[in-house]
């Protein structure tokens, strides 16, 4: 909705006609996007090494320095040394942005638990479990987080840069009053409230490659249409956070831009491919937005010790391509994803692929080249094909057809398909 004040600005009185007419010049300003690649408008890897070395103990299945090995990854194949590319250590977000989706009361008790301070309250927060240990200086590095997200995303609605990849963010499972998940402020929500609170019109697809649910960004808009939130994710009857199932659809002017393809343990990349051709693309390209914010959670990879689908990173190659034929500008963030190695390959391809280059290993045949390192299991930074047999792929498949029968039937007439 416009409001009324951008109206007048736009010399309208009457909202619908100002819609219209802010829809027409997106139209226009797409077309001319098109015609322009990212070495033209850039692209921005946000990252900072001291980051990458927070520390959330030796127990927890959460590691940031899976960002550092993505950087140096995409150091060693050359796709982090061209001269369109930027990186953007990120400086802490502007504090008052975070009560557009948390509760303030919420933020007092996570600076007392930066603190180190414990009490009931915190673990009625979700602060102090096994999942959101307290940990000294988590909300100083929260804000950092969310500061590298809302800036990549302002630079993109500024065309400063054409896709930006943030490792360190996508944490979708925060909740306005709560942490959970291993999330404490869900830099995702934040980010998209203020950029469609800014710029009324704005459309963005938030799509959720996670393998758990995004419930906390599916929270944030499950009754707003300027955002659609497609979410691709282990079942919520085997995995956390037990939550997005194919009918949560969203409820009022947001019924219909929530989408939820829950997929069976076991699922593979045939599986996976067939939901997002058949549910997944047609719905975003429906909704034709103006941006796309990505969440690139590797942890439905195969080898993930967390979750239970089989999948390889040739599936997240696809899903990334697929996006970038739909819209080009991009938003891509970490999230999920507890095979270290595993997971900075998967996501130095994303940065390859979002940046249409050919990743290289400048050091093949050496000590530290490709035989040694990350890439060690297969040989080079993509995965071996792999395909799930029997009753398991049987499974898998029946249910993916049915929960997008489903999608087709409840969700496609909603957006003219």
């Amino acid at each position: 909705m416009v409001d009324p004040i951008y109206s007048h600005l736009l010399g309208f009185q009457d909202k619908q006609c100002a819609i219209c007419h802010i829809q027409n010049l997106k139209f226009i300003e797409r077309e001319l996007l098109e015609k322009h690649d990212v070495q033209t408008l850039g692209s921005i890897f946000v990252y900072s090494d001291e980051m990458g070395w927070f520390d959330f103990g030796p127990d927890h299945p959460f590691k940031p320095e899976r960002a550092t090995k993505t950087y140096d990854l995409c150091t060693r194949y050359g796709v982090m040394n061209h001269p369109w590319m930027t990186t953007l250590e990120p400086e802490a977000i502007d504090i008052t942005f975070l009560s557009l989706f948390h509760d303030p009361a919420f933020l007092n008790l996570l600076v007392e638990a930066s603190k180190g301070k414990v009490t009931l309250e915190l673990l009625e927060r979700g602060l102090g479990t096994p999942d959101n240990p307290i940990l000294s200086g988590i909300y100083e590095w929260t804000l950092l987080v969310a500061g590298g997200t809302h800036e990549a995303l302002n630079r993109l609605i500024r065309d400063d840069a054409l896709v930006a990849f943030n490792p360190l963010g996508g944490f979708h499972h925060a909740m306005p009053g709560h942490a959970e998940g291993f999330c404490y402020i869900n830099d995702i929500a934040v980010a998209i409230m203020h950029a469609i609170r800014r710029s009324p019109g704005l459309k963005i697809a938030y799509i959720d490659f996670d393998a758990h649910h995004g419930n906390g960004v599916q929270e944030a808009f499950y009754k707003d249409s300027d955002v659609m939130v497609v979410s691709l994710h282990e079942t919520g009857r085997t995995l956390y956070p037990w939550s997005g199932y194919e009918t949560e659809i969203g409820l009022e002017d947001g019924r219909g831009f929530t989408v939820n393809v829950p997929l069976e343990p076991g699922t593979d990349d045939e599986v996976y491919d067939f939901a997002l051709d058949e549910a997944v693309f047609p719905l975003i390209r429906a909704f034709s937005p103006d941006l796309i914010v990505a969440e690139l959670g590797a942890d439905a990879l195969i080898s993930d010790p967390l979750t239970h689908l089989k999948l390889t990173n040739n599936s997240y190659q696809r899903a990334v391509k697929g996006i970038m034929d739909i819209c080009p500008k991009i938003l891509g963030l970490g999230g999920g994803g507890y095979d270290l190695y595993r997971t900075a390959r998967c996501w130095t391809l994303a940065w390859s692929i979002l940046n249409h280059v050919e990743p290289t290993d400048e050091f093949a045949g050496l000590v530290g080249g490709m035989m040694f390192g990350p890439e060690m299991e297969v040989g080079s930074l993509y995965d071996h094909p792999y395909h799930t047999e029997g009753e398991i792929k049987e499974k898998a498949f029946n249910e993916a057809r049915r929960v997008v029968d489903y999608i087709k039937k409840e969700i496609f007439p909603l957006h003219g398909i």
